[in-house]
């Protein structure tokens, strides 16, 4: 690694990898000496966690460099041992990864597989020091993943928003790349199935944030050639975050790309009226909007998921604080009305959520 990137300071962990801030070590195909880029090591541990990392790989080459509003990967590199690292080729997976996920069963290394061998582990077979030599060459398992993708400065959206005075200029900048770049992931039939404000990083730039969809762990590469079909495509897993979760995903329905559209609406919604919460254990609040029951928050996809006929009260606060700007407009409001139906078929397509969003931005 310390040949092509070097390794500065860990920014991110979560359940599955870590993030580290790194530079680019050389020059060629690798980028160009000192330009920091983002560094994720996926351990490959278990068969889930496997299948999780290539879609993500999966999802992450399919977007390629082509929208401004996705993070963008540079390449992929394979550990195949404590300092071996190898370029995986564009267009191609590992094939040992693919096997994994497949046959539900993570393959030592070679070395592994000849200790326990000489030693008669698990067999009942006497101690032995011969050294067994494998029958036919084989590839060498893959301990982790590295990605090796943009470095965004910005933090997350949480923290870049929360930082910063609210802004109505700056809060629909926000709403036109994220609309645009979902847009752009569902046109290339990519669901990501876990928007939220800890999944969207900022770039910043002299003329304001550059805003990037990040972390595609569960998204899922759907079938279909046109906008239309990837909502007839059928998802089953329920994943995602609670506060951003659709009510069909909360009920162990079945459900469509739709159930981004559902998410990106709490997204929005928080964004505009700048509201927060915070989560059992946490110290710093997060953007995402809710339902009140006493003192309880319920997430807007499990109230929903209990009454399907719940009327949402958008703008939220009747009563702003000073430094809040103005509730959003009309125009807006009705938009995420739209985008938190509780019926999938009700929400605006993708395409249709970025041509109202940016008429709906510039009238106010």
């Amino acid at each position: 690694m310390e040949e092509v990137y070097t390794l500065e300071r860990e920014v991110g962990r979560g359940s599955y990898g870590v993030v580290f801030e790194g530079r680019v070590a050389g020059t060629g195909p690798w980028g160009n000496r000192g330009e920091r880029v983002a560094i994720k090591r996926l351990p490959c541990s278990s068969p889930e966690c496997i299948e999780l990392y290539l879609q993500e790989l999966w999802a992450m080459r399919a977007t390629a460099k082509s929208h401004p509003n996705v993070i963008a990967l540079h390449c992929c590199l394979l550990q195949t041992g404590p300092k071996t690292l190898q370029p995986l080729r564009p267009g191609r997976l590992p094939l040992n990864l693919v096997e994994s996920a497949l046959k539900g069963s993570v393959r030592v290394s070679d070395s592994e597989t000849q200790k326990k061998a000489g030693t008669g582990e698990g067999t009942g077979a006497p101690r032995s020091r011969k050294r067994v030599m494998p029958s036919e060459p084989v590839p060498r398992p893959c301990s982790a993943l590295w990605l090796v993708m943009e470095y965004c400065d910005g933090g997350d959206l949480n923290h870049y928003l929360l930082s910063r005075p609210a802004e109505t200029r700056r809060n629909h900048s926000v709403l036109r790349q994220l609309s645009g770049a979902l847009a752009f992931l569902h046109r290339l039939h990519i669901v990501h199935r876990d928007l939220k404000p800890d999944n969207v990083l900022v770039c910043l730039t002299p003329t304001g944030p550059l805003v990037k969809v990040a972390d595609f762990g569960l998204s899922k590469v759907s079938k279909g050639s046109t906008d239309g079909d990837l909502t007839r495509q059928l998802f089953s897993s329920t994943c995602g975050s609670d506060f951003y979760m659709a009510p069909e995903v909360w009920s162990g329905r079945s459900y469509t790309a739709q159930a981004d559209i559902f998410s990106l609406g709490v997204l929005f919604w928080a964004v505009l009226e700048r509201i927060t919460f915070l989560e059992d254990g946490a110290t710093q609040e997060q953007l995402g909007a809710y339902v009140c029951r006493g003192r309880r928050l319920v997430p807007l996809g499990e109230a929903l998921c209990d009454n399907p006929d719940l009327q949402l009260c958008i703008p939220m606060r009747a009563k702003r604080a000073p430094s809040l700007p103005g509730p959003p407009s009309p125009e807006l409001c009705a938009l995420l009305l739209d985008m938190l139906a509780a019926d999938p078929t009700a929400r605006p397509m993708a395409h249709q959520l970025e041509n109202r969003v940016r008429r709906a931005t510039s009238l106010q």
